[in-house]
């Protein structure tokens, strides 16, 4: 009798190099996953067992676990107005970036190749220079001998300078210029949608300027613009530089609290409580930019 050779099916002849590729892929997001546990996750979770527990005089923590530093948290007037503070700081930060960026995005995405490239490194410079650096900077143009009030002092527009630092004002507009390349970089990559044969098929039928923007760009941009409002949003809650130093210690965050708990105070419990409440915030704006990308895509 001569043996008849046994032939794989199609299917399982199709597996194998799937089967090597998710075993490639695994193998190549291992370390990844590996140093986000070890960075990231790990202290997360110890950051949260330490909101958890009692610390004596002098910032010693206790082995003693306790819903105490919650429950302060959410009844203390001071803290709530910390949450308000900080949202609305984030909000109308994320409104203004998005206002000033996306007229710049809209002009690099119709400007010629030939200077595209060079007023795209020019937007995104700001980001080679530190942040740190950028605050003290606007903390000399806003002083009450800087620029902007010399300016107006000179031209006659006031009388006495006006108080652009160490108050709100401060923190909103060097916050606003710092963010607006993040903006930028966002609602350009969103941008990418948009085909100009749209807006003239619009204009072919009658709209006008506004009624495209309305009808066409906007809504083509809508994922840059989620994109850019979690990024500003985000990093506008998180930011300590600039309200610490354009606040002059006035304005009252959730995060220059978590500094003043953790390294002021010594209260490491109640500094972690706060950390993990911007974390939730954190979720939320990021569970809400994932229901918008899913209704516009």
């Amino acid at each position: 009798m001569t043996a008849i050779p046994v032939t794989l099916a199609p299917s399982r002849q199709a597996d194998r190099p799937r089967r090597s590729l998710t075993l490639l892929a695994v193998c190549l997001l291992a370390p990844m996953a590996l140093i986000n546990l070890v960075a990231f996750v790990g202290p997360v979770l110890r950051l949260a067992q330490i909101s958890f527990l009692e610390s004596r005089s002098g910032g010693v923590l206790t082995d003693v676990y306790t819903f105490a530093n919650y429950l302060n948290f959410l009844t203390d007037t001071y803290y709530l107005s910390l949450i308000l503070n900080s949202l609305w700081l984030g909000l109308t930060v994320t409104l203004a970036t998005l206002v000033c960026a996306y007229p710049v995005a809209m002009f690099l995405h119709r400007c010629s190749p030939r200077w595209r490239n060079l007023l795209f490194v020019v937007t995104v410079s700001p980001l080679l220079v530190s942040s740190v650096v950028r605050t003290y900077g606007w903390m000399v143009l806003l002083g009450d001998q800087g620029l902007v009030n010399s300016t107006l002092l000179s031209v006659g527009v006031i009388a006495s300078p006006l108080r652009l630092v160490n108050n709100s004002l401060g923190v909103f507009i060097g916050l606003v210029e710092i963010l607006m390349p993040y903006m930028a970089l966002s609602l350009i990559a969103g941008f990418g949608r948009l085909d100009v044969s749209y807006e003239e098929a619009a204009a072919s039928l009658g709209a006008g300027a506004v009624t495209r923007f309305r009808r066409v760009v906007f809504p083509l941009t809508l994922p840059g613009v989620a994109l850019g409002c979690l990024l500003c949003f985000v990093l506008a809650i998180s930011s300590f530089i600039t309200p610490k130093l354009l606040g002059g210690g006035r304005v009252f965050l959730l995060a220059t609290e978590i500094y003043d708990q953790a390294i002021i105070q010594l209260e490491w419990p109640m500094a972690a409580t706060i950390s993990i409440v911007v974390l939730i915030v954190f979720g939320l704006a990021l569970a809400a930019y994932a229901r918008v990308i899913r209704r516009f895509d």
